[in-house]
């Protein structure tokens, strides 16, 4: 072994670097710049959309305006956040009012749910039981979830896909949501208490 790797703070804290080096290109009008932010976050931004509308069309469609969003307002940018977290906060605000506006279709799709299912510390709880009827019990809970999260109000279903999908921090999400940590944390205690009580008796089987 010759160097150690580099911390997690590290990492953050030179992407966080690369990301204000390009943007203050695109600042100076070197606007070709943009392209390697958009090139960067492109497939992290659809992911967190798609999450948020259960829609693909939808998700290329918000995806594409939150960076058009971003480009026009990015000489306001002056680094108080991650470019990062300054561009999500303006894809979530912006398919939160597209979905307010639509009065929201489904959340997830039983497809993506499927794909994400593993990383929910809650469905793993759920699927630690009956693992010898795991593929019944996993089709019926899939749409059981997407019962259950179209319940949840927007503010506390954005939160759980922020944190239990996209694994963003409570501090990222606070940032984007233009909250408190401990509101966050508030949020998240409730919509799982909700998701819990929804999915009750799968927990207790």
């Amino acid at each position: 072994m010759t160097g150690a790797l580099a911390s997690p703070a590290a990492s953050h804290a030179a992407e966080a670097d690369t990301d204000m080096s390009l943007v203050k290109q695109v600042q100076a009008g070197e606007v070709s710049a943009y392209d390697k932010l958009v090139v960067k976050y492109r497939e992290r931004l659809y992911a967190v959309v798609y999450n948020l509308t259960g829609n693909r069309e939808d998700a290329n469609d918000l995806a594409q305006e939150a960076f058009i969003k971003a480009f026009r307002s990015i000489h306001l940018f002056r680094g108080k956040s991650s470019f990062f977290t300054w561009l999500y906060r303006i894809a979530v605000n912006n398919t939160l009012t597209h979905l307010k506006r639509n009065r929201m279709r489904r959340f997830l799709s039983l497809e993506k749910v499927d794909e994400e299912v593993h990383s929910s510390d809650i469905l793993e709880k759920l699927t630690a039981r009956n693992r010898s009827d795991k593929p019944a019990l996993m089709h019926e809970l899939q749409e059981k979830l997407n019962e259950a999260l179209q319940k949840l109000s927007l503010k506390h279903r954005t939160v759980v896909v922020l944190f239990e999908i996209e694994g963003l921090s409570h501090q990222e999400i606070a940032e984007i949501t233009k909250t408190s940590e401990g509101t966050v944390r508030s949020r998240l205690h409730y919509a799982k208490q909700q998701l819990q009580a929804s999915l009750k008796e799968y927990l207790e089987q």
